[in-house]
């Protein structure tokens, strides 16, 4: 079986090990300048949300500011993730728009 579909090369960002309770996860280093560029081009639904605006990750019920993102990098792909990855593996298709209203300090 060709498994070439589940290879993306990696990002042009420093990776950091991260120890969790998971395990380790390597997380790249994403300079704030090049946020929108890196969302771009791992975001994979339409319309693309800003920076600012706020999803939550659905997993955990936390708030977010979409800029706080993370991307990982596992098994030959890149994964963007929201910040709270670590306690309950929330990828970019765990996100849902945050009510403003309901969402509080959280972002």
């Amino acid at each position: 079986m060709d498994h070439s579909i589940f290879f993306q090369p990696a990002l042009p960002f420093p990776l950091r090990i991260v120890q969790t309770a998971q395990g380790l996860f390597r997380v790249y280093e994403i300079p704030e300048a090049r946020k929108v560029d890196v969302l771009r081009m791992t975001y994979p639904f339409f319309p693309l949300p800003g920076l600012e605006d706020l999803m939550e990750d659905v997993h955990t019920g936390k708030t977010f500011k979409v800029r706080d993102f993370i991307v990982a990098r596992e098994g030959g792909m890149n994964v963007l993730a929201s910040p709270y990855y670590f306690e309950a593996g929330g990828t970019v298709i765990d996100w849902w728009p945050a009510d403003e209203d309901e969402a509080g300090n959280e972002a």
